[in-house]
């Protein structure tokens, strides 16, 4: 009876994961075709994606330091050659 039983309640428990596998495509099988329907949806996605990206307001060059950087200070100075030779190690 108990291996009636045991045996009972693995396949009830393994049924469900059965039913998930039978719908996932596998590794090297092509894609399934779309209907005319979802290229339609698909097609105007894409053009809804690319009206929104039109109507972000382009902005200038931003400067987070801007605000602490003095514009007055005076550059610094290119560094001189020094006239002493350099050693190769």
């Amino acid at each position: 009876m108990r291996i009636i039983c045991a045996a009972a309640m693995i396949l009830l428990l393994s049924g469900p994961a059965f039913a998930q596998d039978a719908h996932m495509q596998q590794a090297g099988e092509p894609d399934k075709d779309k209907t005319p329907a979802e290229i339609r949806s698909d097609k105007e996605a894409k053009r809804a994606y690319e009206r929104s990206l039109g109507n972000i307001p382009d902005k200038g060059t931003t400067d987070p330091w801007g605000a602490v950087r003095n514009n007055n200070a005076p550059k610094a100075a290119a560094k001189a050659a020094s006239s002493k030779p350099r050693i190769a190690n």
